[in-house]
């Protein structure tokens, strides 16, 4: 029991020398652990301490380097602002220097102008004094020549006045032939010039003519008055015209459509007015459009006129003065042939004057060289042979028909201005834009829709609307029943077809409207 008491003390007293000596260790190894931490901190701490002063240094070298580059382009800027000052200021001295010198010759000038002035009226004065002293001694000399020539004033006077003709016709004479010797050797290189010159002065631009024409409302409401009612205004329009009226969802507006610019242009007028006065009804639409046609009758007369005094030729007869009002009407492969036949008529012209030749037969036979298209829808026969005809019938010369027949080569040019007229309607006609072939294709097929029509028996007008999809016809009701009219819409239906190269297909309508009037007195 003892012995186990003394082991367990021995034990015990082991235990304890064991944990003494392995604090010991534990407080060795703690203090060199805290000795290696302090001494990594403070190398820790020196290399940011070192690598702190080389950023620090960086930084104050760039720094240095940035403030000297500021500084130079500062100076550099300031320097060249300083140059740009001193150029102004320089200019401005310049500147100001002109206009003293400016001002002191204007002072210098106006100074010449007064001592100018006072001699000019000096030597005037001298003038008139001398004038009188002259006066008198003429008056002296004149009754002594007559005393001792026993020769009268009025004599000698006549006799003076009939020297000095003859010798102021042998200086023209000569001063004419002079200028006419320059004038040929200089012709040849100013011909060209000319030439060009004229055609460049009348190279103006056409707009194409279009089919629509557009009429302005006052507001959407106008529709409806405009179609009346169950459509009965529109179609009184329509018959009266020959357009279609297009009422779509356009605001404000309607459309005319027609291939004829002579119906588009009544129909436009008449529909303005219609509009204008409010009060529009198949009566009231009659009423109108023929005072609008009778209108364009003295219009087309004055547009005649007008194209006429514009190059120059005021004594044309009154129908021709008319057919060519009427050509402003007609188109020529979209060009319009009045402002055609005065281009031609102008360009012809000035190469006539210029090169010496008959300018006023120039001038009349390009204006009258397409009279006869006024006509040629309503007469057998081309433009040309009626064209001639008209001018025989009134009284136009030889010279200007043949100007006129020889300008699509038909006939062979006789004369200078025949060649001229053909030149000039050449290059009208010929220059890019003036004309378009689609346009004309398309009006002349809508024309023989309308000619088809007419030449049947009862027919009293035709029109083709719908951009010609439509041929409407309104026959006479005294010559054609309605069993009649049935049969002459198939008739004219299946001639078309004969006759006629169309896209798709064309409606034919007749109709046929009785009347009854009555005069109440």
């Amino acid at each position: 029991m003892n012995f186990l008491w003394v082991q367990a003390g021995t034990f015990a007293i082991v235990g304890v020398g064991l944990l003494a000596v392995w604090y010991q260790l534990k407080r060795r190894l703690a203090n060199e652990v805290a000795h290696a931490a302090r001494a990594e901190a403070k190398r820790i701490v020196e290399d940011a301490q070192q690598q702190a002063g080389m950023v620090l240094k960086e930084a104050r070298v760039e720094g240095r380097e940035q403030l000297h580059a500021e500084r130079r382009t500062f100076e550099e800027d300031t320097r060249e602002r300083r140059q740009q000052m001193s150029e102004a200021e320089r200019r401005l001295h310049d500147r100001q220097e002109t206009f003293e010198r400016r001002l002191n010759k204007l002072d210098e000038r106006e100074r010449k102008l007064k001592r100018y002035e006072e001699r000019l009226q000096t030597i005037e004065r001298d003038a008139e004094l001398l004038k009188q002293e002259a006066a008198k001694h003429r008056n002296e000399a004149i009754t002594k020549l007559e005393h001792l020539a026993r020769y009268g004033r009025d004599d000698a006077k006549a006799e003076l006045v009939r020297a000095m003709a003859r010798e102021a016709k042998e200086e023209g004479a000569k001063l004419a032939q002079r200028i006419i010797e320059e004038a040929r050797h200089k012709a040849k290189r100013e011909c060209h010039r000319v030439i060009a010159l004229a055609i460049q002065r009348c190279s103006s631009n056409h707009v194409a003519e279009n089919t629509v024409s557009v009429v302005q409302l006052p507001a959407d409401e106008m529709k409806g008055r405009v179609i009346g009612r169950e459509g009965r205004n529109i179609r009184a329009f329509e018959l009266m015209t020959g357009v279609n009226l297009i009422v779509d969802d356009t605001p404000e507006a309607v459309l005319i459509s027609s291939f004829d610019p002579y119906r588009r242009e009544v129909a436009k007028l008449a529909l303005d007015r219609l509009v204008a006065d409010g009060r529009i009804h198949p009566a009231r639409i009659e009423e109108v459009v023929q005072r609008v046609r009778d209108e364009m009758e003295e219009q087309i007369l004055a547009d005649g006129v007008a194209a006429a005094a514009q190059v120059g030729i005021h004594d044309l007869a009154p129908e021709l003065n008319r057919l060519l009002g009427m050509l402003k009407y007609r188109t020529s492969y979209g060009q319009n042939v009045l402002r055609h036949s005065v281009e031609v008529s102008t360009i012809a012209g000035i190469m006539a004057a210029e090169i010496g030749s008959n300018e006023l037969v120039a001038r009349r036979g390009g204006l009258l060289h397409d009279v006869g298209k006024a006509v040629d829808q309503d007469i057998e026969g081309t433009h040309l042979t009626i064209g001639i005809k008209l001018l025989r019938k009134y009284g136009e010369s030889k010279e200007v028909i043949q100007a006129m027949e020889a300008h699509h080569f038909d006939v062979e040019p006789a004369t200078v201005e025949a060649v001229l007229v053909q030149a000039a309607d050449a290059l009208s006609a010929a220059r890019p834009g003036a004309r378009r072939d689609m346009l004309e294709t398309y009006v002349k097929r809508l024309q023989k829709l309308e000619h088809i029509a007419d030449s049947f028996r009862g027919v009293s007008k035709a029109y083709a609307i719908q951009a010609g999809r439509e041929l409407r016809i309104i026959v006479e009701s005294g010559q054609v029943s309605d069993d009649e009219s049935m049969w002459l819409s198939r008739d004219i239906a299946n001639r078309i077809q004969r006759e006629v190269q169309y896209p798709g297909e064309i409606k034919v309508t007749v109709i046929r409207e009785t009347r009854a009037v009555e005069i109440a007195h």
